[in-house]
This record gives C-alpha cells, structure tokens and sequence, in this order.
C-alpha cells in the first residue's frame, strides 16, 4: 500500500566509484531525516545509459548525475521536477550541485608550491565536463603564479595497456620536478602506473595528486596517492533539500550551487620538498619534524646558522613567507590531520602538540582557517548542520 504523501524519487547516480557513492550517503543523510521518500536505484557505472529499470516508474522527481546526452534526452522525456549532480550541464534550465573546482585546483596547485615545486601539470580525461573544467581552473592558478601549465588529456579508450605509453612519454617530457594534479583518482593511479613504465621516481621528479579521496585506490597505489576529498555528502544532502523544495511548488534558479571540499589529504606521492636552496630546504625538514613542538623561530636559526632576517629573506623568496609564518602553517596542519582522524579532545590535541592550552590553539587554528577546530572537524566527517550550506 503507497503512504499517503510519500514522494517516489529515482537516484540515476552511478554506484561504482567513491564521488558518486559519497552523493548517495548526503542523500541518505536527508531521506533520514524526511522519512516521507521512497527512494529507486540500480548498480550501474559512471557510463551506464540503460534505464529500463525505471520503466512503467510512477515518478516524483529525480536526483540525476547527467554526465550525457542518453542521460540528458531520458531526463527531458520524464518531464520531472530534477537537480543535475554534474558539472557538465546537459540540461541547462535545471538547478545543480557540484564541487567547486576552482577551489580544488587552487589548493592542488598550492599543495605542489608550498612543496617548492615551480612545474606543473595536469592529468584529465575529455570524457567528461567537470575534467575539462579543472584543468581550466588549474591553468588559471598556474598562470597566476607566472608558470606554464602542461595539461595530458586521457581519450574515450585510455587506460588500455597500450595508452600508458602514451601518458609514460608525455610525463617524460615534462620539466622537473613537477606537480601532476590528475583529474580524479583512478588518473592518479595511470599517472603513477605511467611514471613506472618512464623509469621516473614519485614523488621526487613527479609528484601527483588526486581528486576524490577514494581510501581503496589512495592506499592501493604505489607509493599511497595524495588527493583532494571534496564534500560529497553535503553535495548530496543538499541536492535532495533542493529537489524536496521543488516537489513542494517551489520554483528555483537554475545554475549550479557549489560546494567546497574538504581537505588535502598527503600522502607519500606527493611528499616531496623540491627547494633549489639548501639552507631553506633544511630549515623546512627541522620544522616539519617538530610540527609536534611548540618550535621557536631561534631553534631554527641555531639548526641552520643563519640570522632571522638572512634566513626570513630566503624564505620569502623561495616560499612567499616567513619563518614564522611556515611554523604556524605546519603546526595548524597537524592540527587539522589530528582532528580529521581521531577523536580526541582539543584538550588532548593541545597536549599532543604542545600548545599552551587548548583555547589558545583554537583562537590560533581559527585564525589560520577561517573556522574552529569543532567547526572544521564536523565539517570533515561529513556532519555539518543545514544551515551552513543553505547561507553559502
């Protein structure tokens, strides 16, 4: 027996990579909380045209990953009231939700300079809009810093056998060392499989991220593959409030609401500090391996044998900061790693990292960040109140 009022919602999102299944727990999140949908969904992939399963579907509305014209043309034929969760924009007049990848590309691109690389590069794949999109964004930033980009497009049959070769001879020929930011993280994975095939030492003459951070693949590559993890269950959870406000009679503006990833998540393919000078690059090994300490710009100083301003003006010119400026960064970053992967007290984290109390970390953290240790920490487990992403 149908429930009076029950809204019937088909979910036409792919199943098989960690993006989408990651829409699909935002999507749970809400249907938890508004228990009056009835929800349809198939295992398929990212590709997957075949609808049939909806045949003969009495519908509501629909929450759509529409990624090609298939896709599009069976979305125009429904007729539905339906949020786009793609990039790609087949079906212009729609409200979307996506991950902004202006701000994954920037803080890519930052990952690799605050690692003293000045080459950089990007891995996408043509098949998809989003890809393009990022590599976009990417040459943007890179552009900005007055570097030149290098961009790899991956065609409809890569990741055959054969086509390593192709991505092994591009990577060869680029400048050194360099960042590769691939589009997502099966790219990394070819990137890194790639850099085997040219003989080419990861992280040291390339260093790569990826998008997504699927846990499986990030651990699964060789070295483990760094990556940017976007907000997937605020995508998801927020495309649902969206398609529930439609289904009530409210009319929406078009065009896509972005949502802000997460973090960078480092690991040891892009664990590189690629600095022309010696004393800078020193001076950055002692910080990174006291981010535990409450470490004093004169500790510094002693390790290397040079004064503050000597060692302040090399900084600034191989890094843009100071000092000063580098210890506090590596700290909050500890910081941010302690609070994304365990559950301890800010009382603990202070502890841990030799704060002077857990109060003044926070002002510290907040300062940095733009946000409190609470704050961000529900934010990376993916549990952040409504409201903050309706006031974006």
């Amino acid at each position: 027996m149908v429930v009076t009022g029950t809204r019937h919602v088909a979910l036409l999102v792919e199943t098989s990579n960690a993006y989408a299944r990651g829409l699909l727990v935002g999507v749970k999140k809400y249907v938890e909380e508004h228990p009056h949908w009835s929800i349809y969904l198939a295992e398929h992939s990212r590709h997957e045209t075949d609808f049939s399963w909806l045949e003969g579907w009495q519908g509501d509305g629909v929450l759509a990953r529409i990624e090609n014209e298939e896709t599009a043309r069976f979305i125009r034929r429904l007729g539905l009231p339906t949020v786009d969760l793609s990039a790609a924009r087949l079906v212009p007049e729609l409200p979307g939700v996506e991950t902004d990848d202006g701000t994954i590309a920037r803080w890519a691109v930052g990952h690799f300079a605050e690692r003293g690389l000045r080459h950089f590069a990007f891995c996408g794949d043509e098949r998809f809009a989003w890809s393009v999109k990022r590599g976009e964004w990417f040459a943007g930033h890179v552009r900005q810093r007055g570097a030149t980009p290098h961009e790899f497009r991956m065609k409809p049959s890569s990741m055959r056998a054969a086509d390593r070769e192709l991505l092994a001879a591009w990577l060869t020929g680029l400048p050194k060392p360099v960042g590769v930011l691939a589009c997502y993280d099966i790219a990394g994975q070819e990137v890194l499989e790639a850099c085997k095939i040219a003989g080419l030492t990861v992280p040291d003459s390339v260093a790569v991220i990826g998008v997504d951070n699927d846990e499986l693949i990030g651990n699964l590559t060789t070295p483990p593959l760094s990556s940017i993890e976007p907000n997937t269950t605020a995508t998801g959870y927020l495309a649902a409030h969206l398609l529930d406000l439609m289904l009530q009679g409210h009319t929406l503006e078009p065009g896509l609401r972005l949502i802000e990833p997460v973090r960078v998540v480092a690991r040891q393919s892009s664990d590189i500090l690629a600095v022309d000078d010696p004393l800078v690059s020193e001076a950055l090994r002692f910080i990174r391996v006291r981010s535990d300490q409450n470490l004093a710009v004169t500790a510094v100083l002693r390790h290397v044998g040079l004064s503050r301003r000597a060692l302040d003006l090399r900084f600034v010119a191989t890094l843009g900061r100071s000092v000063h400026s580098e210890i506090i960064r590596v700290r909050i970053a500890h910081v941010a790693e302690l609070l994304s992967s365990t559950d301890w007290t800010m009382q603990q984290i202070a502890e841990r990292l030799n704060f002077s109390h857990s109060e003044y970390m926070s002002v510290v953290f907040k300062k940095h960040t733009g946000m409190s240790p609470g704050h961000y920490r529900r934010t990376v487990k993916g549990a952040v109140a409504r409201q903050a992403f309706w006031e974006r």
